[in-house]
C-alpha cells in the first residue's frame, strides 16, 4: 500500500510539477504528516526531491528527472474503460482505481502531449444524468458489476410493473443509458436475456455458481434491444392543435420520434397562429402526462378516450384553484 502511494506522489510531481504537502495529503487522502514521512523515504531512496519554503512552495522533482515506473496493475488496466467516466466510475467503486489510471497514463506521455490531455481535461466533462435527476444510486450495483465480471449467477429481488418477483439471473453486462444503470441478464435455460434495472434490485444475492457466457457482444445486442424498443414505444396517435407556444415547447420537451411526426403532420396555422398536428402517443396514460405539461397551449381533438382524461383533469384543476 505504501509502495503504491510512494509511486502516486512521484507520479504526481512529475505531472503537476510542483504541489505542497497538503496539495498532495488531499489528492491521496491522507494526512500532511504521512506526506512528510513519504517525502523522507524518497529521499532516502535517492530521488532527486526538494522542497521550496514560501506562500509559492512545495515540493518538486529535479528539472528533467523522470520515473519510468508507470505500469498498469491487472486492476487498474480492467478499469481503463471508465477514465473518462468519474461518475459511473464511482458509482462502481473504481474511483480510486481510475484516478491511479488516469495518473500513470498521463505521466508516461511525453510533455507535449500530458499538456494537450490536461487542457482537455479542462475544457470537456461528461456528465451522464440528467438535469433533473442525480444519477440511479444502488447499494446493489457493484455487487452486480462484480458477478458480471466473475461470471457468476445471482439471486435477486426484483421490483417489477407486476410486482416484487425472484429472479436467479446469469447477467452478462451492465449499461449505463442517461444516467441509470441496467443488468443485461439470462434466466438459466433460457437462451434471450432481458434488461433489469439495477435501482429496482431490491436485495442482492451472489451465489457461488459459475455459469458459461455465451458469445454475447453486449453493444450490438443493446443497439438492437433500443431499436426494438422504440419501435414498439408509440403504438397509438392523437390528434391536436398547437399553439405557437405550445410548438416551440413540444421542440422542447417532446421526444424526437413525436417532434418528427409533428412538423411533418402540421397544417397551415389559423388567424389565432395555431396549427393542427398528429403525434405518436405510447399509451392514453403517457400521452394524458405528457401533454399535460404543455398546459393551455395544446388541444386534444382525439381520441375521445384521451380528450375526455384531460378535460376531467383541467375541471379538477379548476375546482382546486377556483377564481377569486
Amino acid at each position: 500500500m505504501r509502495a503504491s502511494r510512494l509511486l502516486s506522489v512521484l507520479l504526481l510531481l512529475q505531472a503537476h510539477g510542483r504541489l505542497t504537502a497538503a496539495d498532495l495529503a488531499t489528492r491521496l487522502e491522507v494526512s500532511v504528516r504521512t506526506i512528510y514521512r513519504d517525502v523522507e523515504a524518497l529521499h532516502a531512496a535517492g530521488i532527486p526531491l526538494y522542497g521550496e519554503a514560501g506562500h509559492d512552495g512545495g515540493y518538486r522533482l529535479v528539472e528533467g528527472w523522470q520515473t519510468r515506473l508507470t505500469g498498469l496493475t491487472a486492476e487498474e488496466a480492467d478499469r481503463l474503460l471508465f477514465a473518462g467516466l468519474p461518475g459511473p466510475a464511482a458509482e462502481l467503486g473504481y474511483q480510486s482505481v481510475v484516478a491511479a489510471v488516469q495518473l500513470k497514463v498521463r505521466a508516461a506521455l511525453p510533455t507535449p502531449l500530458a499538456d494537450r490531455a490536461a487542457r482537455l481535461e479542462q475544457r470537456f466533462h461528461l456528465d451522464t444524468p440528467g438535469w433533473y435527476s442525480d444519477g440511479d444510486p444502488s447499494p446493489h450495483l457493484a455487487e452486480a458489476a462484480e458477478a458480471v465480471w466473475r461470471e457468476h449467477r445471482i439471486r435477486v429481488r426484483y421490483r417489477s410493473w407486476r410486482g416484487e418477483v425472484t429472479r436467479v439471473l446469469e447477467p452478462y453486462g451492465l449499461v449505463l443509458k442517461g444516467g441509470r444503470w441496467y443488468v443485461v441478464a439470462a434466466r438459466p435455460g433460457r437462451a434471450e436475456p432481458a434488461t433489469y434495472r439495477v435501482n429496482q434490485i431490491l436485495d442482492l444475492t451472489p451465489l457461488d455458481e459459475p455459469f458459461d457466457r455465451p458469445d454475447f457482444d453486449l453493444p450490438a445486442w443493446w443497439n438492437a434491444h433500443v431499436v426494438a424498443f422504440r419501435a414498439g414505444l408509440h403504438r397509438d396517435e392523437a390528434a391536436v392543435r398547437l399553439s405557437p407556444h405550445g410548438f416551440a415547447r413540444l421542440r422542447e420537451i417532446g421526444s424526437d420520434v413525436v417532434v418528427a411526426a409533428a412538423e411533418a403532420s402540421a397544417g397551415p396555422p389559423d388567424e389565432a397562429g395555431w396549427v393542427r398536428a398528429v403525434i405518436p402517443i405510447e399509451s392514453l396514460t403517457h400521452a394524458h402526462g405528457d401533454l399535460l405539461r404543455l398546459g393551455a397551449e395544446v388541444e386534444v381533438l382525439s381520441p375521445e378516450p384521451l380528450r375526455r382524461r384531460l378535460t376531467e383533469t383541467a375541471a379538477a384543476l379548476t375546482a382546486l384553484y377556483p377564481s377569486p
